[in-house]
């Protein structure tokens, strides 16, 4: 998968699969079973380690997870996460961001908008390809004050909606939106050229993703906008279910987003 086909897809309206991978074996299912992109989610802070949330996950920790992902995802696009504090500006940002795609990852994604200009830009002039993150933005829970719906009131939107084209503006090439009202979401996808990858933010975004364990049922007390795909059968009968689901717009439903 290259970053341009992800564009075909949304011109084409087929949606794209998107599951979050921590190792070789997991990545390598998820690979064969045909998923778009393979995410290196800063998540592995709560599934792997059993953090409350992702801010311990240090860069050192991102390289060694997205080293391994890379020898099991042959297909899939992949993408590896900027932990917290690890773009601070742009010098930073920078070298980070290379050492990830030294490893193997094909695109880096890290959370904000137009107070991370410098670092957005300083990505583009350096042909880094870069996977933006708005609405609820799991590395800034404490200024937040929790996991919370993002987005609900007008002005609030319009800010999610000016940063979903601002980051357009400055070269992002796919933009997640976790946890925004759905009919935000839709006019973000359909405002934009870039396709847009919802968790927690309705079917009509250009694509989903999942943390891998929660869609396979690990996860104790997931989002309430999680689906467990793992009922019969196996890993991969599983995540072809999740393909086949998103790919047909049964997933997400209404019970599933906000």
């Amino acid at each position: 998968m290259k970053i341009e086909d992800l564009n075909a897809l949304k011109q084409s309206g087929e949606k794209i699969t998107c599951l979050t991978a921590y190792d070789a074996s997991f990545a390598a299912v998820f690979d064969t079973c045909g998923v778009d992109i393979v995410l290196v989610g800063d998540s592995l802070g709560n599934v792997i380690q059993g953090s409350k949330n992702t801010l311990g996950v240090s860069m050192d920790e991102m390289i060694y997870h997205t080293q391994a992902v890379a020898k099991g995802a042959r297909k899939a696009l992949l993408i590896a996460d900027m932990p917290y504090q690890s773009y601070t500006n742009a010098k930073q940002t920078l070298e980070n961001a290379k050492r990830l795609m030294d490893v193997g990852a094909q695109m880096v994604k890290f959370e904000g908008g137009r107070e991370l200009e410098a670092s957005f830009k300083v990505l583009q002039d350096n042909n880094i390809p870069v996977c933006g993150h708005l609405g609820l933005q799991p590395q800034s829970i404490l200024e937040i004050g929790g996991y919370k719906v993002q987005g609900r009131s007008k002005n609030d939107a319009q800010r999610i909606l000016d940063d979903a084209k601002m980051l357009e503006d400055w070269g992002v090439k796919t933009i997640v939106l976790e946890c925004i009202p759905a009919s935000l979401a839709k006019q973000i996808s359909q405002s934009l050229s870039i396709p847009t990858i919802g968790i927690g933010a309705g079917v009509d975004c250009d694509g989903q993703v999942l943390v891998g364990y929660d869609m396979l049922g690990i996860t104790q007390n997931p989002p309430k906008f999680v689906q467990n795909f793992l009922t019969n059968g196996s890993v991969k009968s599983a995540t072809d279910d999740f393909i086949q689901a998103v790919k047909n717009s049964t997933f997400p439903t209404d019970v599933h987003s906000f």
